[in-house]
């Protein structure tokens, strides 16, 4: 699990910082249209903040990947993971929108969603909900 939390803690910080500085090329090159007003830049810098303190949160419990703890982190990281993967081919199918890096995006998010749920399943402590 510590891999996991190290992959996760790159993928979403690097996604979270391009998205803080860059935020309509980020968007652009995910679902192929760009931000056009002031309220979707702010909320692009929302999403920004939250995959940050995503990454932090995995890069902080890598260290401790045995403990409840990581355990309730890791299935919250399966829910962001089938979120974003229904998200994607969503604005795909409804919008017809594809950015460069969609199919990228989706592949690598199921991808890091199937790794979370094998984690979840070695026995590790049950996050209690």
């Amino acid at each position: 699990m510590r891999t996991l939390l190290l992959a996760k803690a790159v993928v979403e910080g690097l996604a979270g910082l391009l998205l803080l500085l860059f935020p309509s090329q980020a968007v652009s090159l995910l679902v192929g249209a760009p931000l056009k007003d002031p309220s979707g830049y702010v909320l692009g810098r929302i999403a920004a903040a939250a995959l940050l303190a995503l990454g932090i949160a995995c890069w902080v419990a890598r260290d401790e990947s045995k403990s409840r703890a990581a355990a309730g982190l890791i299935l919250a990281l399966v829910l962001y993971d089938a979120i974003v993967v229904v998200l994607l081919v969503y604005v795909y199918l409804v919008a017809g929108n594809s950015g460069l890096i969609l199919w990228p995006a989706v592949v690598l998010h199921l991808g890091l969603g199937a790794w979370s749920v094998l984690c979840l399943g070695r026995g590790l402590p049950r996050p209690v909900l």
